[in-house]
């Protein structure tokens, strides 16, 4: 029994010598169990960086930042992005009660404040029926046109869409011209002016319109002048134009047109380089003119004419009724000469 204890005992140093001498190894060389090669040689594991938790972006802490205080100014612009434009539309109608303007309409916007000229700038402009613009806040003059009826409003755009109905009070007027009754003239011979009655003064609204033609007015009296021929066969009639309404209107001229001949005989041929005169009953002259065969245009009535031709002075009469051209002779005999001109 005493040799079979002796022989535990020794065993039990022997393995804790054991223990203690792999302890001394691997407290001595970490390394040599780091990362075993299929060869006699050992690869060390490479030591992690000093600064490897900054790696690691969940163990990062970002560096503080300054905090800047910031209060935006309250204006009109607040929350909205700078340069912004708000949007204007305009409707125009010739009645409070009428529709809407299709065509013909033209619109001119003006800033309201001047510039370094001193005109208020023209920031837009449009042509036709309804309009559209978009422009930025502020205060704005609209000139709305149609023909020559005009008018004018002022317009302030702030946030909202702004819409304007512009009543413009205007008619039209069609103006056509005949000789006598019922003869036709040919348009290119008659032309009409049209005046309004302004401060008790006469205003020119439009010259020489043309016959057939509509011209859009503002609702109103005129007096309508009508030429035929350019020299004095003129009428003249008031007409009322009624808003949203075309006015139309028919003259009729008393005139004719007269050629004028000088001639040595009755139907002989007329001579050239004469300087023609022609008077009113009461010596005026209504017309003058050189030339062979020259003509006019004149009112019904009576007229007397001079002829002048080699220094010589040839006198005639002749009557003008409405509707019926015809040639006038004058002949040039002694018996019709009154005196000769002083050379």
């Amino acid at each position: 029994m005493a040799d079979g204890g002796e022989r535990s005992n020794h065993l039990l140093r022997r393995t804790a010598g054991s223990l203690l001498a792999l302890a001394t190894l691997l407290a001595a060389a970490p390394a040599a169990l780091a990362e075993p090669t299929a060869g006699a040689y050992v690869v060390p594991r490479p030591r992690p960086p000093a600064d490897a938790a900054t790696a690691n972006p969940l163990a990062t802490t970002p560096p503080p930042q300054t905090a800047v205080p910031y209060a935006p100014a309250v204006t009109p612009d607040t929350g909205r992005p700078a340069g912004r434009e708000v949007p204007l539309y305009l409707v125009a109608k010739l009645t409070e009660e009428g529709e809407s303007i299709a065509s013909g309409m033209t619109w001119r916007v003006f800033r309201a404040m001047a510039d370094e000229t001193g005109k208020l700038p023209l920031v837009g402009s449009a042509v036709g029926g309804d309009a559209e613009f978009r422009l930025k806040p502020g205060t704005y003059f609209v000139h709305a046109a149609f023909g020559k009826a005009g008018t004018t409003l002022r317009v302030d755009l702030m946030d909202e869409v702004v819409s304007e109905t512009v009543v413009m009070n205007a008619g039209g007027l069609k103006l056509e011209a005949v000789i006598d009754e019922d003869l036709p003239i040919d348009p290119a011979e008659v032309e009409f002016d049209v005046l309004a009655n302004v401060a008790g003064e006469r205003v020119l609204v439009a010259e020489k319109v043309e016959p057939s033609a509509i011209l859009r007015v503002a609702a109103g009296t005129y007096q309508v002048v009508s030429r035929y021929g350019g020299v004095n066969a003129v009428l003249r009639a008031d007409l009322e134009v009624q808003p949203g309404k075309l006015t139309e209107a028919i003259l009729h001229h008393q005139a004719a047109e007269v050629t004028l001949k000088l001639v040595a005989e009755p139907g002989g041929e007329a001579l050239a380089n004469t300087h023609w005169s022609v008077l009113s009953p009461g010596g005026d002259v209504v017309v003058e003119d050189i030339g062979a065969f020259p003509s006019f245009v004149l009112a019904e009535g009576e007229y007397a004419v001079v002829a002048k031709n080699a220094n010589r002075v040839y006198n005639g009469a002749f009557h003008v009724e409405a509707g019926r051209d015809r040639d006038v002779e004058v002949i040039a005999t002694e018996e019709t000469v009154p005196g000769r001109l002083e050379e």
